[in-house]
């Protein structure tokens, strides 16, 4: 199946995944202007109406570039909406994002019809996140365009499955828009993504070391000194399994090595003062942030992903014959 246009026009294939609390309008349009498909939660709008604005600055600012630049226009953005019951804005911001015509919605916790005809009525695309084959049936069959297979080592939400059995479980049967997710973080990694079935890579957490990104210097500067031996997967925080930063758990007075499980069915993904409260203090983030090595402006990691993926092209060509 050919990619929808929008998705036709990302120069390179990547997606930068929205960041609950991290990104905002200055991200998201840095990185569509490099050349990558920039989003951000709706939740990260504080009050509700502010997200009116963020989606006229995002749309103004990228009209603009493209007349500046015709010969490199920007990227489309996307708009991530969170489907699951607890959120009750979720009707208020679908209506806001009708009314800017967001070009792509990226849906969580949970596939809805509802949802995908709303994005579909406006003309924009659905690319629904999922963590195992199941999930992903359930959200084509529901409407969705395309998927996000995530895998294991993902930031914050993240499943368990090997990124190279996932997606092939995925592609016997769906040869629609597909990206992955899981412990990407450089050109080599994005070249991986491809060669084992994606579309597009998914990358958050490099993205949180970024001078735009809506979080704290300690923040960044864990990234920036952490491994995967850093990350520690759990459910405590939000009732779903994830990945976080040992060193905001440790900060939280928690002992990382012996977490308890939370009760899943008091998940709360609504973006009330308790789930910002939860993700300002305890820091999500994926397994691959051994190559970030410094906080540098969003277009500056994006140029860097673009040289590896080409020094990668080359090797692998190299080693091929």
């Amino acid at each position: 199946m050919a990619l929808p246009e929008a998705l036709r026009r990302v120069p390179l294939p990547i997606i930068g995944s929205p960041l609950f609390i991290v990104s905002n309008p200055k991200l998201v349009i840095a990185q569509c202007q490099a050349g990558i498909v920039g989003s951000m939660p709706a939740l990260n709008a504080r009050p509700a109406a502010q997200l009116d604005d963020w989606l006229a600055e995002i749309n103004e600012t990228l009209a603009a570039w493209d007349r500046d630049h015709p010969e490199r226009k920007a990227a489309p953005y996307a708009i991530n909406q969170i489907v699951h019951k607890s959120n009750d804005r979720l009707e208020q911001d679908l209506a806001v994002c009708a009314r800017h015509r967001v070009p792509i919605v990226i849906t969580s916790l949970g596939a809805r019809t509802d949802v995908n005809e709303a994005v579909h009525g406006w003309g924009g695309i659905v690319l629904h996140d999922v963590i195992n084959d199941a999930f992903a049936r359930k959200a084509v069959a529901k409407g969705a365009d395309g998927l996000i297979a995530v895998a294991a080592g993902a930031g914050g939400h993240a499943g368990v499955k090997s990124p190279f059995a996932l997606v092939q479980e995925i592609r016997a049967w769906f040869d629609g828009p597909l990206a992955l997710s899981g412990a990407i973080a450089s050109g080599d990694a994005v070249l991986a993504a491809l060669a084992c079935g994606a579309d597009f890579a998914y990358i958050g957490s490099a993205f949180i070391a970024t001078l735009e990104a809506h979080a704290s210097a300690a923040y960044k500067q864990a990234i920036v000194e952490g491994t995967s031996d850093d990350i520690v997967y759990s459910n405590l925080f939000t009732g779903v399994h994830g990945n976080y930063l040992k060193a905001s758990i440790v900060a939280a007075g928690l002992d990382p090595d012996h977490l308890p499980e939370s009760d899943p069915s008091k998940m709360n993904f609504g973006g009330g003062e308790g789930a910002k409260k939860a993700w300002k203090d305890i820091w999500g983030c994926g397994q691959g942030i051994a190559s970030v090595r410094d906080v540098v402006p969003a277009a500056e990691l994006v140029a860097r992903l673009a040289r590896e993926l080409q020094a990668a092209r080359r090797r692998v060509e190299a080693r091929l014959g």
